[in-house]
């Protein structure tokens, strides 16, 4: 007669899919003169996110790559991935290369899939391509949909932001930060009754409230994108 054996169970290993969303930094040549210009970018709006380094449109070597890192964590931006390299030139204390997630359009911020199988035989539901926020985004708030349009019944306050892979439309005061087309989508817009934003962005294209017209604010406007100019104007 044989003599059962116990068998310690064992946990299963899960492997997920997980979405997330990646704000990317293309540096271009000279590089010190892109941190210079980067520089001058509201530092709040990259420190503690999840940044890609875009190396398409700079032939760098390993030594400078390894210096625009630094430099860029001196300024409190970590490097999560690399796009654009030369994976032979990448050494283990580099960030790892990026092999999938780029937008088709092109844009400044990349979304992995969620949920999808190892395989990529499960069909994913239908995503909304619009999103209705009834109230107002308080400060600190940070609303991101990269699937279509944003609209926002309320007021967007100073310090909060919105970013949209489509348009975005604001009834009430616009005091934040409104980034829309930001899959690469250049033909969204950006509306809003009150025009107070700190920074409005399409597709990566972007003005501080220091680069705009003082006779646009306090007013109802439209922002869009026409041969990568951003401009500014007046619905009333």
């Amino acid at each position: 007669m044989t003599s059962a054996i116990a068998v310690q169970p064992q946990e299963s290993i899960r492997l997920r899919g997980r979405s997330f969303m990646a704000f990317v930094l293309t540096p271009s040549l000279p590089i010190r003169q892109w941190l210079v210009q980067l520089d001058k970018w509201e530092q709040e709006f990259t420190v503690g996110r999840p940044i890609i380094l875009d190396l398409a449109g700079a032939a760098v070597g390993v030594s400078e790559i390894v210096q625009l890192i630094t430099d860029l964590a001196a300024r409190g931006i970590r490097i999560m991935a690399l796009e654009g390299a030369d994976a032979n030139q990448l050494g283990p204390s580099l960030p790892p290369l990026l092999q999938v997630g780029r937008s088709n359009g092109g844009g400044d911020i990349m979304a992995a899939a969620e949920g999808a199988s190892i395989a990529g035989l499960m069909p994913r539901h239908q995503e909304a391509s619009s999103l209705l926020i009834e109230s107002s985004i308080r400060s600190g708030q940070s609303i991101v949909f990269p699937n279509g349009d944003v609209t926002v019944l309320g007021s967007v306050a100073s310090g909060a932001e919105v970013v949209a892979g489509g348009s975005i439309h604001v009834y009430g005061a616009l005091r934040g930060r409104a980034m829309a087309g930001s899959t690469g989508n250049t033909r969204a817009r950006i509306f809003c009754n009150k025009n107070e934003a700190e920074l409005i962005s399409i597709d990566g294209y972007y003005r501080t409230i220091e680069q705009m017209d003082a006779r646009l604010r306090s007013r109802p406007t439209q922002c869009w994108l026409e041969d990568r100019v951003l401009s500014i104007a007046a619905l009333d």
